[in-house]
């Protein structure tokens, strides 16, 4: 059961195209698709929302912090509202697929990604759903550009060709999130997996 779903990103006008933001963007879409808007809450360290899906409340939350402090915002809520890690879904980009891709799994390292590092601290635990939002690596760019440090890198806007296939996962993951949600994750994972 999935009592939370977490959207990580940076806050702030200033980055809100940028590719590290790709849970934000998830979030938003479902907050919209479920007519509800997120509300600031202070005590959380972020902005709130509840849905109802397959009979069951879930929380929706976008931390206020920035990235690397995801887990301040995460933890507060969880601690508040007796939530443990397995009932937590974080949604996030990765470096490591191509933009298009998406991939759903539970726990793991955080390959890098300071958002899931700050998250495992203060859940004390990796043992939290992690949807995997594909924007590409700098490597994988033509010529120069593939110098790139990373750290820039997510913290610019995808080309505009990245961001419709990126558009198009987030599409395949909202569509599919009910199936999740209802416990059939098997058959969830194989259309989340299946051909982009």
């Amino acid at each position: 059961m999935i009592r939370l779903i977490v959207g990580l990103g940076n806050p702030g006008a200033k980055h809100e195209s940028d590719r590290h933001n790709a849970g934000f963007w998830f979030i938003d879409r479902l907050a919209s698709q479920y007519k509800q808007f997120l509300q600031p809450e202070k005590r959380f360290l972020g902005k709130v929302a509840k849905i109802r899906m397959e009979d069951q409340d879930i929380y929706l939350l976008t931390p206020d912090t920035y990235m690397n402090l995801s887990g301040e915002s995460v933890g507060s809520l969880c601690r508040f509202h007796k939530i443990p890690p397995g009932e937590v879904l974080v949604v996030h980009d990765e470096l490591d697929l191509k933009p298009g891709s998406v991939r759903l799994k539970q726990g793991g390292g955080n390959g890098g990604h300071n958002g899931l590092k700050d998250i495992q601290a203060h859940l004390s635990s990796s043992q939290f759903w992690r949807l995997r939002f594909g924007i590409g690596h700098p490597r994988d760019l033509p010529g120069d550009h593939s110098k790139i440090d990373v750290a820039d890198f997510v913290l610019m806007r995808p080309k505009s060709a990245e961001q419709s296939k990126i558009d198009q996962a987030i599409d395949k993951a909202l569509k599919t999130l009910p199936v999740f949600i209802r416990g059939d994750i098997q058959h969830a994972m194989q259309v989340i997996h299946g051909p982009e």
